[in-house]
């Protein structure tokens, strides 16, 4: 990756420019030592401007708000600064430059051990926090999570979400109405952290009084969640229902085409779904790894476990927006939001995460038309 000179003062000007909002034309984006200083319309450039034009869309990178692993590391099975450091580089590589590092259900330990890498990780690297998605979930939706370390919410795990928030780092927690009682998602809303439902069999009734207690998301809406049925909206239903943010995996394996059109179109609240890869260490990695001790490997697009189940995804923020835009045929601009500017307004990283003025040139993309490949924007200087 290229390193902008000191003295380099340029206007770079794409076929497209999202500026984590809004998807412009005739605009050009000037760069002072490799900075972002500004934006301007084609005439009103200044005459002695340096111009170059660019093929293509230019976007901050993609912010993914759950990534088990990539690069061939588990965050589970590696929870260390190291290891975080690897899955954030593989991702950064395909052009996700912001990332919450996801510790799945798993032993006591592996929770405390992962909680301490991210203190020492949080801030390096592109990493923006943590997604904590079990051990406080339903078994009968556990999906790919080992149900011996299923356990209700208790005082350690508030204790460990407590500490993160004490140090400023933002805690994604992903959990289910069977693994909770009453006023548990409150005390987590009042710490500061962002409270998500899934992994659930519950129904409306049970879940509604999370959404009233503040929980703000719905984690891989229709997967590891109850469904909808004629008389029982399920998990699904009432995320769809809800003014809750929904986050879905657009690989084509987890959730089928018509239903996220379906999804999407329906949702209550305007530019609340949000683009997750779930990905596992295959992605930027080899074709199989190790999860609670079994191996689980790579098979036509999908990571299948040795029941033959799908265990989480084999997909890049970039494939997921560019099957939403090439296949799906939603607008670049409401997709673009999903993969960037929807997650961070999740978070209430918008400024850190979804500005252009904030995102240096080694974390911009320039995307090719077809949304095939993408090249950094430092690469262009």
């Amino acid at each position: 990756m290229s390193t902008a000179p000191d003295n380099l003062d340029i206007w770079l000007s794409p076929d497209q420019l999202f500026d984590g909002q809004k998807l412009l034309t005739d605009t050009s984006i000037h760069f002072v030592n490799g900075a972002c200083a500004g934006l301007s319309s084609g005439s009103q450039l200044p005459a002695d401007a340096t111009v170059k034009k660019l093929t293509g869309l230019v976007t901050p990178g993609f912010f993914d708000i759950q990534i088990n692993g990539g690069g061939g590391v588990l965050y589970n099975t590696s929870p260390t600064q190291e290891g975080l450091a690897s899955i954030a580089d593989a991702h950064h590589q395909l052009g996700t430059t912001a990332l919450l590092p996801t510790v799945i259900t798993d032993a006591p330990d592996v929770l405390e051990k992962a909680v301490d890498a991210m203190k020492d990780a949080y801030g390096t690297h592109g990493i923006k926090g943590i997604h904590i998605e079990g051990p406080h979930i339903s078994v009968e939706r556990k999906g790919t999570h080992e149900a011996r370390w299923v356990r209700p919410l208790n005082e350690r795990s508030l204790e460990l979400v407590r500490d993160l928030r004490d140090r400023d780092i933002p805690v994604l927690m992903t959990l289910a109405p069977e693994g909770v009682a009453k006023g548990d998602v409150a005390r987590l809303v009042e710490m500061g952290a962002v409270v998500s439902v899934g992994h659930t069999d519950a129904g409306a009734a049970q879940i509604k009084p999370l959404l009233e207690e503040g929980a703000n998301l719905f984690t891989h809406l229709f997967n590891g969640m109850s469904q909808m049925v004629n008389r029982e909206p399920g998990a699904v239903g009432t995320g769809i229902n809800s003014s809750a943010f929904c986050s879905v995996i657009a690989d084509g394996h987890h959730v089928a085409d018509d239903m996220l059109r379906l999804a999407i179109r329906a949702r209550a609240v305007k530019d609340h779904m949000i683009l997750i890869s779930d990905s596992m260490p295959t992605v930027g990695g080899p074709d199989h790894f190790t999860l609670y001790g079994n191996q689980v490997f790579l098979k036509d697009g999908k990571l299948i476990n040795k029941a033959g189940a799908l265990a989480g995804a084999h997909v890049t923020m970039l494939e997921s927006v560019a099957r939403m835009i090439t296949e799906l045929h939603f607008p670049a601009e409401e997709v673009l939001r999903m993969g960037l500017s929807n997650p961070a307004a999740l978070m209430g990283l918008q400024q850190s995460v979804a500005s252009l003025q904030n995102t240096g040139s080694a974390d911009m993309l320039l995307i090719a038309p077809d949304y095939k490949s993408f090249s950094f924007l430092s690469q262009m200087l």
